[in-house]
Order: C-alpha cells, then structure tokens, then sequence
C-alpha cells in the first residue's frame, strides 16, 4: 500500500507518496501518471513522514538547504537507481552534465565510456523530483534540456537554489540580471 498527500509549492501542488516509511514519490502535477508506476494502491491518508517532508519543502522553497533526514527509497533498475544515487551527490546551487555523470558511471563500471543518452533516460525516470534533484543536470552546454515536471519549472528550482544560468538560458520574464 501507498499513500500520498499534496503540499502546495511555488512550482504548483506536488504529489508526495509513501509506503509509510519511505518517500517512493515525489510527483509534480502534470506527472498524473504516477500512480501506475507505483505498480500498489494508493490512498490518501496522513503518515508521520509526511510532516518531515513538509518541513523540508517549506525550508527549501524559502532558499535554505536543508538536509534530508527521512528515508527515500525510489525503485528502478540496478543502473537508474546508481543515477539516481549519484544525483544525491549534486550540491544544492551546483549543476552537473549528462555527460560528467556518464562518466562516474563508467568509472565505477570499470568502463571506458558510457551512454550520457542512457543517463538521460535515468535521469528523466527518477520518481522522487526535488528531493533527489534531477532538476541539477544540465545538458553539455549548460542547456537546460528537458525536465519531467517542464522547463519553467526546472528554472524556477534552479533559481531558488541561486544556480548561475548563463543568460541565453533564462526565461525572458526573469528579473535577474
């Protein structure tokens, strides 16, 4: 069984779920989807967890950095959860490319290359946004490429972090020099 909750951000209302210990999800609203990928019910139904994350949204919308102190447990391949792993390791107001984590990858693997496509394909499936920051991979270039929950809100977690994005890659409605 899983539960879920909504909490109301400045990128729009955010789906957490639960299996009561674990954060499995962390959903933005246009990902409706993501009940299936849960392969278990869902209900909505408070968990001390909850409050937890709550707690950690409402300090990370405000500009802080705080630490995670609950359990995540995303659940995919051997290979998604390693990107995902190494997602966990992105600072908060730092980027890293598909290709840099391609290349970790590689180094663990023992190989002398690996795919930065395979990595974005990880990369888009992390089923814990935010929390385990795939909004920090950026593309080669510094290019903000795609993001599950889109661009706009992409930018706008980059900007709460403070990131500095190279002017071409701002939205035109940006006040930031």
């Amino acid at each position: 069984m899983q539960y879920k909750m909504n909490y109301s951000s400045p990128v729009g209302v955010l789906t957490i779920t639960t299996d009561g210990t674990h954060i499995t999800g962390l959903w933005f609203d246009n990902q409706s989807d993501y009940e299936r990928k849960l392969n278990d019910k869902v209900v909505a139904q408070e968990q001390p967890i909850f409050q937890q994350v709550r707690t950690w949204l409402d300090h990370y919308f405000q500009g802080d950095n705080p630490t995670i102190d609950f359990p995540l447990k995303p659940t995919g391949t051997a290979f998604r959860e390693q990107v995902w792993e190494i997602l966990t390791t992105i600072p908060s107001g730092e980027t890293m490319t598909y290709g840099e984590i391609a290349d970790k990858i590689a180094r663990v693997k023992g190989k002398d290359k690996m795919s930065a496509q395979a990595v974005g394909g990880a990369v888009g499936s992390n089923p814990i946004s935010i929390l385990i920051p795939c909004h920090r991979v950026v593309g080669a270039d510094g290019s903000l490429t795609g993001y599950g929950g889109g661009i706009d809100k992409k930018i706008k977690l980059l900007e709460i972090e403070t990131v500095e994005m190279a002017p071409l890659y701002r939205p035109k409605h940006s006040t930031k020099p």
